[in-house]
């Protein structure tokens, strides 16, 4: 059995004690959080859990074998970096680091120590971004032509990171998972609307080989909710749309074909292909239980999580790439490849 302990029981740390409790083959033996009245709302909840105040004590208990941070982004790598060197495995709340040299130091500690590193990065985890995963796998969409994505609210401001850190984190770590390659440059512009404050609105675009394009709007300060993803290929494009609770992922057997007129070898005829829409069904499955059971699997048969600290990282290294272009109006920033560097 694997010994989960969870450090922060605010917002996310609920969610993942009520998870990681029900997982097979682990649950949750300890809680860690400097305030006292969330430790008393765990210990009338789980009153077999041990609770702590102090991060050491709670490296320190034995039945602790994995730690789930569930704190600020500014908190996550000296917390990881104490629970590595502890020799417990880490799960680490979106975004991963800072800053990318963060995330390599991690990465490093966690493959000399041979410990399970994961990213919280949720949404790779839900059915509908899995379907898309198979029909991209499957060459159901033909050859990608772009990626679009749209997330949009009357939101939380943020006054420790900007709206790319805290909201475009999401779309790009689908985008990764979805592509499995990483963009040649990154291009960025945002505002911030409120005086002495993060971005609180950005557009961001990768660039990839083959002339793939990548596109995210990402908004604080919008009137209503979207949460909207397109995917176009050759053959067939598709829409996902988180807020429709019936039809989250639908399929359209649309696009364009271009037929060369073999008398006029400079003509080219564009003509449009309509056919079928249709909405796989999806399990109805939190998509939180399948990440935690994903880690405490990957911890006892070891093998690699699909949101590892690899893929934190590239993220990581895109964020920080539209930070730079942000800095300097948009102006595109070359981003190496890890996956080239990893072969």
């Amino acid at each position: 059995m694997i010994g989960v302990g969870v450090i922060g029981y605010g917002y996310w740390g609920p969610n993942l004690v009520r998870n990681f409790a029900q997982v097979k083959g682990g649950g949750v033996v300890a809680v860690c959080d400097a305030d006292e009245r969330r430790l008393e709302v765990v210990n009338k909840l789980y009153p077999a859990v041990a609770t702590y105040r102090s991060v050491d004590e709670m490296l320190a208990d034995p039945e602790v074998d994995a730690v789930a941070i569930a704190t600020p982004v500014s908190s996550h790598f000296p917390l990881a970096e104490s629970v590595l060197l502890a020799g417990k495995h880490v799960f680490v709340e979106k975004p991963f680091t800072r800053t990318s040299e963060e995330g390599e130091r991690l990465v490093s500690l966690a493959d000399e120590a041979g410990l399970t590193l994961m990213v919280d990065h949720t949404f790779i985890y839900t059915s509908a971004v899995r379907k898309i995963h198979e029909l991209i796998a499957g060459g159901e969409l033909g050859q990608l032509h772009y990626y679009d994505s749209v997330r949009v609210n009357l939101g939380l401001f943020q006054s420790d990171v900007s709206v790319m850190w805290d909201l475009a984190v999401h779309d790009l770590s689908i985008m990764d998972f979805l592509l499995g390659i990483d963009p040649v440059t990154v291009a960025a512009t945002g505002v911030a609307h409120v005086a002495g404050q993060p971005e609180n609105m950005a557009y961001i675009t990768c660039m990839f080989p083959d002339n793939l394009i990548a596109h995210f709007h990402v908004n604080w300060l919008a009137p209503v909710k979207v949460r909207q993803t397109l995917v176009c290929g050759s053959e067939k494009m598709v829409v996902f749309d988180d807020v429709d609770m019936s039809e989250k992922v639908k399929v359209y057997d649309k696009g364009v074909i271009l037929d060369e007129d073999p008398h006029e070898v400079y003509q080219k005829h564009v003509g449009y292909r309509t056919g079928d829409m249709w909405a796989p069904r999806l399990d109805n499955v939190e998509a939180l239980a399948i990440e935690t059971q994903h880690f405490v699997d990957c911890i006892v048969d070891g093998t690699t999580p699909d949101s590892d600290g690899q893929a934190g990282l590239r993220v990581v290294r895109i964020l920080e790439a539209a930070q730079e272009s942000m800095a300097h109006n948009g102006l595109p920033v070359e981003v190496p490849s890890m996956r080239e560097v990893a072969r």
